[in-house]
């Protein structure tokens, strides 16, 4: 617990956040369960990929012998012995001076050592290059009769080799990876049809206050819309977890207290947002001030000042019988996002088991048309616009936490470190990148 008066840095908060998070226990789920979910095994192709040897375009499968040097003036006549589409079993056998109708993905028969594309021959048609494969219904007496073929081909022609993408017990997938569409795809062609994960965090996002109405009411007298749930759930669910989004509870502690208990039971972490400072109807400190276990030293919300602007007021614990994470960030529109980015986001990551649990830095020449003041000894965060191309970053909006319009612009957080109370224009800040 912090003493009372102490000030917290901003590493030193995060340090104390992510050392109480523990990434959530693996379960075995469907593939469209496990979409955005980090993968704790390695996956080793069972079966290779392609199983077959087969081709890679419509035409004609043939032994190269029988094309040799055929020529538009002198082509090669082969037999049509049969079709073979993707799927089929019970394979004809292509014998000398014979060839079989092929489709694209269909296995190679046996005898054949490669596939003359349909453009290369006369279509089976006796006429000129033909410019596709007919359907097998308006085929020359179906598949049978000659085919004209009008340039040679190599062995392994337009065949694609079986294994040719990834062999049985080559390693597809290591731990840690997030599973995205073409990861999805991949456990899916290597027959797999559940895979071990970690589960996506499931967070609960309650604002507080009686002034809050939802978005689509009518505003009365002294209301403001609340929009702090919207973003908070939506950059919890842009951060890879599964959010809740529990609309505004009002400014009485016994009322938030039952929500928050309520909501326990689907939750692996909490976020409330507001009530945190030091006002007289700073709901959520009274909530939360005794709802540590007695048994657990240490439990409990831990309300705190930290050197940062904006974004000063934070509360951290745990709570309920599963020793639930909570964080309390301050009800500022924009107090509450940039502390989302600073601390939720990482937690989230964490929970995921995911090694990497902060956004991208990168270095960047501040354009500004004048100085940039920061208070001294608190680590300010400004809404910025970074060009990559130039290296650039523009802030955006004033310093006010109030500034959503000015959120809204921004792709980027410019750091401005404690020891510094000023920025000047053309000198080289550190960006946070939100994209």
């Amino acid at each position: 617990m912090g003493t009372v008066g102490t000030i917290w840095s901003v590493d030193d908060h995060l340090e104390d956040i992510l050392a109480a998070i523990r990434p959530l226990d693996p379960i075995e789920l469907q593939l469209p369960d496990a979409q955005g979910c980090v993968l704790v095994e390695d996956v080793t192709v069972p079966v290779a990929l392609p199983p077959f040897d087969n081709s890679s375009m419509d035409g004609y499968a043939v032994r190269t012998a029988d094309v040799a040097g055929a020529t538009e003036e002198f082509p090669a006549v082969l037999t049509v012995i049969g079709d073979v589409a993707a799927g089929s079993g019970g394979l004809p056998t292509v014998g000398p001076g014979e060839a079989a109708r092929i489709m694209t993905g269909a296995p190679l028969p046996p005898g054949a050592e490669a596939v003359v594309p349909v453009e290369w021959t006369d279509g089976g048609t006796g006429g000129g290059a033909a410019a596709t494969m007919r359907p097998a219904g308006e085929a020359p007496e179906g598949a049978s009769g000659e085919v004209r073929v009008h340039r040679p081909a190599e062995a392994g022609a337009h065949v694609r080799s079986r294994g040719s993408d990834v062999q049985a017990g080559d390693l597809a997938l290591t731990r840690g990876t997030v599973l995205g569409p073409p990861q999805i795809g991949l456990l899916a062609a290597i027959g797999r049809g559940t895979v071990r994960v970690r589960p996506r965090p499931r967070v609960v996002v309650l604002s507080t206050g009686s002034e809050l109405v939802q978005p689509g009411e009518e505003l009365g007298e002294g209301q403001i819309y609340d929009s702090n749930s919207f973003a908070l759930a939506a950059a919890a669910r842009d951060a890879g977890a599964l959010s809740y989004r529990v609309g505004a509870v009002t400014d009485d502690a016994e009322t938030l207290r039952a929500t928050i208990e309520d909501q326990l039971i689907r939750a692996d972490l909490l976020v409330t947002t507001g009530g945190v400072s030091v006002g007289a109807y700073d709901v959520v400190k009274e909530a939360l001030s005794s709802v540590g276990d007695e048994d657990v030293p240490g439990s409990g919300i831990d309300f705190r000042k930290l050197a940062m602007q904006p974004g000063k007021p934070q509360g951290f614990g745990t709570i309920g019988p599963e020793h639930t994470p909570l964080l309390a960030l301050p009800g500022n529109p924009v107090s509450s996002y940039v502390s989302f980015e600073l601390f939720v986001r990482p937690a989230i990551r964490a929970l995921m088991g995911l090694p990497d649990v902060h956004r991208p830095t990168a270095r960047a020449v501040l354009k500004a048309d004048k100085t940039l003041s920061s208070p001294s000894g608190k680590r300010q965060f400004l809404r910025g616009a970074y060009d990559s191309g130039s290296g650039t970053v523009t802030p955006v909006g004033g310093s006010g936490s109030h500034l959503i319009a000015a959120l809204a612009q921004a792709d980027c957080l410019i750091v401005v470190p404690e020891a510094d109370s000023s920025v000047e224009p053309g000198s080289e800040v550190e960006v946070v990148l939100l994209g």
